[in-house]
């Protein structure tokens, strides 16, 4: 419980509890709101607390990343065999558009489809690719069929999480020349499988005149609203959850925030937003003590700790960007994340001090050796 990323997160707790009689709607605090939020910062405990051996987060990893793996290919699957959907966009020419959307049993819309194939990536990159020629296979099996079920959902913030996954697959490979050959001959490969629609959908990031320009348009506008919101009460904010009921109120539309940054900011409060804002720092801290006690060590780059390392800084900063076109105050991420890096640092720095403690070993016993035998060779010429 001393590590600074529990501390960081019981701050925000203090100050979400300590500040209820302030906010505007206690009420709905209270009676609705905490009960999703402790839901949700659950899994930090869960995972901090229970995964404290190597075997256990290689399990944990395994099924992690295994589930958000099958929630991909299950609606993928149902696709290819009965034309299943699961969702659709509406467009300007007064048409619906099919946007493939979780199982009929799962509850994610697209943009949750998207992010949870650009949560997978990072860790099938990182922790298959380096390893034999059976992972690389499934490595190569799956990416396909990731990013095939990505283009399907249209969604435009899954596309661009993946973008940042790839920008720090490219900034930590030593063979970038290879990789912008595989990148180019992928975007060609994705581009001749879209449809019209979905090609329009993902030009209408950098086109406002392109299909679905106009939503793109409407989503920043949307976000600077909810910013403005979010400074009607600056302090203390609305309350807790409550980031519908206040754009019911003074923006007339009960939707949820298209931003968590705004989301915090409508909620918490400036006050809020900061602690909030530094308990993530303090997750991507840990991360970076982490790799800088690797470097010092010269640890083997496959090195399984190393590897997921690199994984985690990548997914990190994936969801701070993703964050911009979701919600998440209330939402499991962030805090399984969280529980994930404190488990993971605790079992990295025990594998780096032991082999601090080997290295240092193995050394005094060379210098030992090499006095013993500097004393035989003394006492024969005596």
């Amino acid at each position: 419980m001393d590590d600074p990323v529990f501390k960081g997160f019981f701050v925000l707790v203090g100050y979400i509890i300590i500040s209820i009689p302030f906010v505007e709607w206690p009420g709905s605090v209270i009676r609705t709101n905490l009960d999703p939020f402790v839901k949700a910062s659950v899994f930090l405990f869960f995972v901090a607390l229970f995964v404290d051996t190597e075997r256990r987060l290689k399990v944990f990893l395994f099924i992690f990343v295994g589930c958000q793996v099958f929630r991909v290919l299950e609606p993928l699957y149902l696709n290819v065999t009965s034309g299943y959907w699961g969702s659709s966009t509406y467009l300007s020419s007064k048409e619906f558009a099919n946007r493939l959307a979780g199982a009929p049993a799962d509850v994610i819309n697209p943009n949750e489809l998207g992010f949870v194939i650009a949560t997978a990536v990072p860790f099938l990159h990182y922790l298959l690719w380096p390893l034999g020629w059976k992972s690389k296979a499934l490595y190569l099996l799956l990416m396909p069929l990731l990013l095939y079920a990505l283009i399907l959902t249209m969604s435009r913030g899954g596309f661009i999480a993946l973008l940042v996954v790839a920008f720090f697959v490219f900034k930590e490979s030593k063979k970038k020349f290879r990789l912008i050959v595989v990148g180019i001959l992928a975007a060609i490969l994705a581009f001749s499988v879209m449809t019209p629609v979905q090609k329009e959908r993902y030009l209408s990031l950098i086109d406002r005149d392109a299909e679905g320009g106009a939503s793109a348009e409407g989503r920043i506008r949307g976000m600077v609203n909810e910013f403005k919101l979010g400074m009607t009460r600056p302090i203390f904010g609305h309350g807790l959850g409550t980031t519908p009921e206040a754009k019911v109120h003074k923006l007339g539309s009960r939707q949820a925030s298209h931003n968590l940054y705004a989301e915090v900011l409508i909620e918490l409060g400036v006050v809020g937003f900061l602690i909030f804002m530094a308990f993530l720092s303090k997750i991507i801290k840990k991360l970076f003590f982490v790799r800088s006690s690797f470097s010092k060590l010269n640890m083997d780059s496959l090195d399984f700790y190393a590897r997921l390392n690199k994984a985690l800084i990548t997914l990190f900063w994936m969801y701070a960007v993703y964050s911009i076109n979701y919600w998440g105050l209330s939402q499991y991420y962030w805090y399984l994340f969280a529980g994930l890096v404190i488990a993971f640092s605790n079992l990295a720095l025990k594998n780096v001090s032991g082999k601090s403690y080997d290295s240092s070993s193995v050394e005094s016993c060379h210098y030992d050796s090499k006095f013993r035998l500097a004393n035989k060779v003394r006492n024969r010429n005596y």
